[in-house]
C-alpha cells in the first residue's frame, strides 16, 4: 500500500530539526527502498524548512501511522501537523526515475484537498514535467480525499494549475525539492 505523508514544520522549529538532524536521517534509513519520493518544503520567499514529504510504500496503515508518528521530529515536536493519506503512484515510478533529474528548475509539492466528486483519477496527457502524482485516500482505499502532485513548473501560478481550482475545496503549493540523505 502506498502513502502519502506530509510533516508540517512548527514555526521556529529550525533549530529543533537542525539539532535533530541525524537522528531523522537514522529513522529514515531503514524505509529508503520503500520511498516513491521525499523531499522537504520550504517557504516561498527563503530557505525557511516548511515541511517534509514522504511517498512511500508500507505494509498497512498502521505501519503509515507508525511511521509517521514515532518520526524523531515528530516526537519532539518540531511539527505543527501531519497529513497522512493512502495514494495511489499513478505514475509508476519513484522521483529518482524522473526524467527530468534530481537539478534544474523549480520543484513543486501541490496539495488539491477533495470537496465532492473525485476529480484527477487520471494522469494528465502533459506529464513530462510531473514527478510524482496521484489521489489522497482514506485509508480503506474507497473514499477520494485529493490529489498530491510532486512537479517541476516555471512557477508556483503554473504549478497550481495541474490541478483544476473548481474541483477542489483548496490548493495549497509549496516550495519542494528533492530529498534523501546527502
Amino acid at each position: 500500500m502506498e502513502f502519502f505523508c506530509y510533516h508540517r514544520d512548527r514555526p521556529g522549529s529550525a533549530a529543533l530539526r537542525e539539532e535533530l538532524n541525524e537522528e531523522h536521517w537514522s529513522y529514515m534509513d531503514p524505509y529508503a527502498a520503500k520511498m516513491i519520493a521525499r523531499g522537504p518544503t520550504f517557504d516561498r520567499h527563503s530557505d525557511t524548512l516548511t515541511g517534509s514529504v514522504h511517498i512511500l510504500d508500507l505494509p498497512d496503515p498502521a505501519a503509515a501511522r507508525a511511521f509517521a508518528f514515532d518520526e524523531p521530529n515528530y516526537q519532539a515536536g518540531a511539527y505543527r501537523d501531519v497529513l497522512l493519506r493512502r495514494f495511489r503512484n499513478m505514475l509508476g515510478r519513484t522521483m529518482w526515475d524522473f526524467p527530468g533529474g534530481r537539478t534544474g528548475g523549480n520543484r513543486y509539492l501541490v496539495l488539491g484537498l477533495g470537496s465532492g466528486q473525485a476529480a484527477d483519477l487520471t494522469v494528465p496527457p502533459a506529464q513530462d514535467e510531473l514527478i510524482a502524482y496521484g489521489p489522497l485516500l482514506s485509508d480503506d482505499g474507497s473514499a477520494w480525499l485529493g490529489t498530491a502532485v510532486l512537479l517541476r513548473a516555471p512557477d508556483p501560478d503554473t504549478a497550481r494549475a495541474v490541478l483544476p481550482l473548481d474541483r477542489y475545496a483548496d490548493i495549497e503549493v509549496h516550495d519542494w525539492e528533492f530529498g534523501g540523505r546527502r
